[in-house]
């Protein structure tokens, strides 16, 4: 009785949420695996370390973790509360999971991120090498949620033959990103890959811009 208590604790643990400064440890990991060097567009400083609770697809309750732009933090704590509420499944979302040494990371690579001090990638459409324009991810200001159930499609599309049940959005799985969650993250104007013009989408992006 005790034991199915203490399941259903946490099985419906309210929302939680934090923000917080950079802790020393995590700059280094940051600065340690090349997410962040000198000359990226935002300083540490400029970063937040935001903890939320999630629903994992256990269906139980946990505490994942972004760093995101310190503007941005608290929005998005709204955004995960939101979330949270409906009930939305996400896979992965520990710094580790995202930071951490390579063998360390979850074999299937369905992490739920944010920051990473990079150039956006060019479009597979065209034959261009470089944008020479940061990421919306190198200021901290996008989210990439559950690559997997939400893979990019199109020129370029994902490789990895586990995402293809996912390529066919007509058919709702656990973990896809839903008209609820693309509300989610509209209310604090943020715009979705998976709304681009054209065949080429990114189902899993959310950022400030829409890009």
């Amino acid at each position: 009785m005790l034991g199915a208590l203490a399941a259903s604790a946490v099985l419906f643990s309210p929302f939680h949420s934090s923000v917080q400064p950079l802790p020393a440890p995590v700059k280094t990991q940051l600065k340690a695996g090349g997410f962040w060097h000198k000359g990226c567009p935002v300083g540490l400083g400029e970063l937040r370390l935001l903890a939320v609770t999630y629903r994992g697809f256990d269906r139980r309750g946990h505490t994942g973790q972004l760093i995101v732009n310190e503007r941005a933090a608290e929005p998005l704590a709204g955004v995960f509360r939101r979330l949270y509420r409906l009930h939305f499944p996400i896979r992965h979302m520990a710094l580790d999971d995202m930071y951490g040494p390579p063998r360390g990371r979850p074999a299937d690579d369905d992490v739920t991120g944010s920051f990473h001090c990079r150039q956006a990638v060019p479009s597979p459409c065209s034959s261009g090498t470089g944008t020479g324009s940061w990421s919306m991810h190198a200021y901290g200001l996008a989210v990439d949620v559950n690559p997997l159930e939400n893979p990019y499609v199109g020129c370029g599309q994902s490789r990895d033959p586990a995402t293809r049940p996912y390529f066919d959005r007509s058919r709702h799985r656990p973990g896809m990103v839903t008209r609820r969650a693309i509300r989610a993250f509209r209310s604090i104007g943020w715009g979705w890959g998976g709304a681009w013009t054209g065949n080429t989408k990114d189902y899993m992006h959310f950022s400030s811009t829409g890009h």
